[in-house]
């Protein structure tokens, strides 16, 4: 080791922590040539609005093999402008998970829709979908799945329950790009898919979301709703009075990305499937060193699914003598980067205060009971891996022997 985090005899003092410097769950990989796309773009003549956008968005629905992709400012308002598409308001209710970020739902609500939470699969801590189909009302406009830690949902099954009650399909994967499911890559299985590129996802922009979808109607939707509703398009407006002309037809947002995360953006693109492989490395090695702790509950794959690694989650064994706040705490005493992904939205007060309760989704409240996030990212170094196991190890035989 040359970073000082063992001592001289390579051996750890079990009184200090497994590292000096503190490891986060997840982090950003930009190189000189990232740097030199977002300096061009600064020397150019378009910072916003600009070319580099449409490349862009080209990048991402060639890789997935989207007909079309609109980018946004983050991926919380790429949602918000798929419910607008989809023409959810209020009345309308669309099912999606507890287990997931804040966006996940408060897309529905930003539309004066009702979010309707259903139970996640014990194993893959995904929506299930039988549970999703029994939440199903005659007011049900959509349902959102979620590639929950990158693997994504059983969108087959997911296809069939909404063609069989037309209902529109929206694929939150802000944590699955590069993933495939049933050797499909993501960005193709629902009606739209919402990628996120914040800085600890597959590839960033610093914030920055996109939509995919093979639909043309919903691509013209996002695309006004994405510029304050707003087309310059001859074929949308009911005049034309020239090159300046333009109409508002929907009651938009200004939620466009720049062309300085967009070139950040195409650069990163490059890099894609190379950091997706030292996901799954780093996640291989996670796998192999854990499978023979009893008391920890490694992250279950689907057969049909090819995870793209944004979290690994591992479940820890609670109890009276062993609580998943003790767990989480002695981890970050050891300056691992532990997080805990995610508390179920129907907790939040704001969500409370709505009427919503934990009722009907006793596998998300057992989950987040248990559930720690290990640091995976592909600027993990093979010694950064080993720290992790360590510190788990050693957590591990703290609190329950062996």
């Amino acid at each position: 080791m040359t970073d000082g985090r063992r001592d001289g005899d390579g051996h750890r003092d079990a009184d200090r922590p497994v590292r000096r410097a503190f490891l986060p769950y997840g982090r950003q990989w930009l190189d000189e040539a990232d740097k030199a796309a977002v300096l061009r773009v600064l020397d150019g003549d378009w910072i916003t609005q600009g070319p580099a956008i449409a490349e862009f968005e080209r990048r991402v629905a060639d890789y997935v093999g989207a007909k079309y992709a609109v980018a946004f400012c983050n991926g919380t308002a790429a949602l918000h402008g798929a419910c607008f598409a989809a023409g959810i308001g209020p009345g309308d209710e669309v099912i999606t998970t507890p287990i997931t970020f804040l966006a996940s739902s408060n897309c529905v609500l930003y539309m004066g829709g009702r979010p309707v939470f259903a139970d996640i699969r014990p194993d893959t801590y995904n929506l299930d979908p039988d549970r999703a189909e029994a939440a199903v009302t005659p007011r049900t406009k959509a349902i959102i799945p979620v590639d929950f830690t990158g693997q994504p949902a059983e969108m087959d099954r997911f296809r069939a329950i909404a063609d069989r009650h037309g209902l529109v399909l929206i694929e939150d994967a802000a944590h699955s790009l590069g993933a495939s499911w049933d050797g499909r890559k993501v960005g193709t299985l629902a009606d739209m898919t919402m990628f996120s590129f914040h800085p600890v996802k597959h590839i960033t922009t610093g914030e920055g979301g996109m939509i995919v979808t093979d639909n043309e109607t919903y691509y013209r939707r996002l695309l006004r709703f994405r510029n304050h509703g707003m087309t310059r398009d001859p074929a949308d407006m009911a005049a034309w009075e020239g090159a300046w002309y333009y109409e508002m037809t929907d009651l938009g947002h200004n939620c466009r990305m720049t062309d300085i995360q967009a070139a950040l953006g195409v650069s990163q693109m490059e890099k894609l499937d190379r950091f997706v492989s030292r996901r799954r490395e780093i996640a291989a090695a996670y796998n192999e060193a854990f499978a023979g702790l009893p008391h920890l509950t490694l992250p279950a794959q689907h057969p049909k699914a090819d995870s793209s690694w944004h979290l690994y989650v591992l479940r820890w064994d609670v109890g009276p003598d062993v609580t998943r706040r003790a767990v989480f705490d002695a981890l970050r005493a050891e300056n691992i980067g532990v997080n805990v992904h995610y508390i179920p939205i129907y907790r939040q007060p704001y969500y409370r205060a709505l009427g919503y309760r934990a009722d009907g989704c006793p596998e998300a409240e057992r989950y987040y009971e248990s559930a720690v996030s290990l640091p995976i990212f592909p600027r993990m170094t093979d010694d950064d891996v080993r720290d992790v196991i360590a510190a788990v190890r050693k957590v591990y035989r703290r609190f329950y022997g062996g």
